[in-house]
């Protein structure tokens, strides 16, 4: 008898042991995951670096996260499915140099901005196209679908006058082969581009201002609340003004 409860108290001890070592390392795969929705082909804000992810918007919301007690899971698909799948709660949030226009506002609930944008006009360096005055209806424009480029654009020239694309970097590749004129895209992403192909330029002039938020499911609003509550506070303690200048200078 003396030797089975013996036995049993091993046991008993054995398995406490591997209960405590389980546990050991793994408060970060404890945590709640917070899901965002990026289109990772929009440099500065978001995009591929080796086998990871950058950019301003990556690296908010890892501070964001950080502040949330959170792990910080991204998802990288097309721009234009990032609202409907947080609408429908397949992903917590969407960042991905979003603006807020009407229309998404139909669909989704906006933070509070974080960060200015200015859509800027790409043309070739020989372009008859001298400022955004020139733009019309019968010039060949392109836009990175569903972006607020894209919106604008439709709604100044008409869809005759747009071709779309799935990224800016295929816009840009269409205007260094002359299928389109011009490309209308964020300011930060467009100089990226243009240090990269030879032969292009952005215009002196912007074709519009706005400002950039996080998109969540109208659903949500409690997940909302506390991003909007960490964002105030790195607007604050000048983490984002940090993040913004390491990739903007």
């Amino acid at each position: 008898m003396k030797k089975l409860t013996k036995y049993v108290s091993l046991i008993i001890t054995l398995v406490l042991a591997m209960s405590v070592l389980s546990g050991c390392g793994s408060s970060k795969s404890d945590k709640k995951k917070l899901v965002m929705a990026t289109n990772a082909t929009f440099p500065p804000y978001e995009y591929v670096d080796g086998e990871k992810y950058a950019g301003i918007d990556v690296e908010i919301a890892e501070a964001i996260a950080k502040e949330l007690d959170m792990e910080l899971q991204i998802e990288d698909v097309e721009f234009g499915s990032i609202v409907s799948g947080v609408q429908s709660g397949k992903y917590d949030m969407g960042m991905a140099g979003m603006t807020i226009t009407e229309d998404r506002k139909k669909s989704v609930s906006f933070s509070d901005t974080y960060a200015k944008g200015i859509q800027s006009i790409i043309v070739a360096e020989n372009s008859s196209i001298k400022t955004a005055d020139d733009l019309s209806s019968d010039i060949k424009i392109g836009v990175q679908q569903d972006t607020t480029g894209d919106i604008y654009a439709t709604e100044d020239y008409g869809e005759s006058a747009i071709t779309r694309f799935k990224s800016g970097a295929d816009a840009v590749q269409a205007l260094k082969t002359g299928k389109v004129d011009c490309v209308i895209i964020d300011n930060e992403p467009a100089k990226a581009y243009v240090s990269k192909n030879a032969g292009l330029k952005i215009l002196d002039t912007s074709y519009a201002d706005e400002d950039y938020a996080i998109c969540f499911s109208k659903d949500n609003e409690e997940l909302l609340n506390k991003v909007n509550d960490a964002l105030k506070k790195l607007k604050d303690d000048g983490t984002i003004d940090k993040i913004v200048a390491k990739y903007i200078k």
